[in-house]
């Protein structure tokens, strides 16, 4: 089985092609990080029409680097939601377009699932799970139950962990995106240095707030007026062990939460962007050596916004026999766990 998968959620274009036996046979990301970087983050027009410019001829490249063509395929899947409408829409619409003109399956895939079931890409990790699902616009802690079925046991209440890095960096004088920024300044810098707080440690339920985090960091900051290198490194390297340490306490919380449910977890997986970064993959891990059970993490370019998690999370669905109608309609907001949604859980 062999799946073409489409990426448009935000501001990579990408395009991939998978097969059911763990082969990526092609992973193409196009960045609009030049364009949004004078902006200090994504702009929504200005990453639909990049979408919309590149798209068809990242789908071309992808399927002949694969040496594949639109009859070799068992089905196309493209992310449809959630992320920016613009974008998804563009996404969608290809994929729709390729499934009618070809024939084949058309899947959408909830962007969150793909980066659910990445892990299952690299590994043959058993369900259930519990993941840690961080990136810049979303921090969520779920039990994996299998393809489609997610309980949701904590999130954010109020910003994300990969925009308190974007919004930290920008107050340290550092680049877009925060996230990579922050990590390449912490290398030189002593975590101890600033004494920051960690919101919600230690608190029952497996929640997130960043918030006062960030204000803390804008308070420091202006304290400490003009900042040199050390100093700015320093406050990179207090930062990222904050953000870390509230991680692993929040996701040891949801591991004795599970336990006490008599939940039979396989694993602790990280997914998402800040998935990618060494501090906090380090803490995580030792959470999961507590448990008895291991931490698994995709490979960085696997924990980005990428087109094989979308075209995996197709082939893991086209197993079980589902598609998609090609009036479904492109979703702005699309939670893993409805039922939590319907209670006030963020998407």
């Amino acid at each position: 089985m062999i799946v073409l998968g489409i990426e448009t959620s935000c501001d990579e274009t990408a395009a991939a092609v998978v097969a059911d036996d763990r082969r990526i046979l092609a992973d193409l990301v196009l960045s609009q990080l030049d364009q949004h970087r004078a902006f200090g983050g994504v702009v929504p027009e200005i990453a639909a029409r990049g979408h919309l410019d590149h798209l068809d001829g990242l789908i071309a490249r992808a399927l002949a680097e694969a040496g594949t063509g639109f009859g070799d395929l068992d089905g196309v899947a493209a992310t449809g939601g959630p992320g920016l409408i613009g974008g998804v829409i563009v996404g969608v619409t290809m994929a729709k377009a390729i499934a009618a003109v070809h024939g084949l399956p058309f899947l959408a895939v909830n962007h969150l699932e793909g980066h659910a079931l990445a892990v299952r890409l690299i590994e043959a990790v058993e369900f259930p799970y519990l993941l840690l699902l961080v990136s810049g616009g979303h921090c969520q802690l779920l039990v994996v139950e299998g393809v489609g079925r997610y309980r949701r046991l904590g999130g954010t209440v109020d910003d994300a962990a990969g925009e308190a890095f974007d919004k930290a960096a920008r107050l340290f004088g550092l680049d877009y995106p925060g996230g990579p920024a922050i990590e390449r300044a912490a290398a030189a810098g002593n975590p101890r240095r600033f004494d920051l707080p960690r919101p919600m440690l230690g608190r029952p339920r497996p929640d997130f707030s960043f918030s006062g985090l960030k204000t803390a960091v804008r308070h420091r900051v202006a304290s400490l007026g003009i900042i040199d290198e050390q100093t700015r490194a320093d406050l990179a390297a207090s930062f990222q062990r904050a953000v870390a340490d509230v991680l692993a306490d929040r996701s040891a919380c949801a591991v004795s939460l599970c336990r006490e449910e008599g939940v039979p977890l396989t694993a602790l997986v990280a997914a998402g962007g800040v998935a990618a970064n060494a501090t906090i993959r380090a803490a995580l891990a030792r959470v999961a050596e507590t448990a008895g059970f291991d931490l698994v993490v995709p490979p960085p370019r696997l924990c980005t916004d990428n087109a094989a998690m979308i075209a995996w999370a197709g082939i893991e669905r086209l197993r079980l026999g589902l598609s998609d109608r090609l009036d479904f309609a492109p979703r702005p907001r699309w939670p893993l766990d409805e039922r939590a949604a319907a209670t006030g859980g963020s998407a």
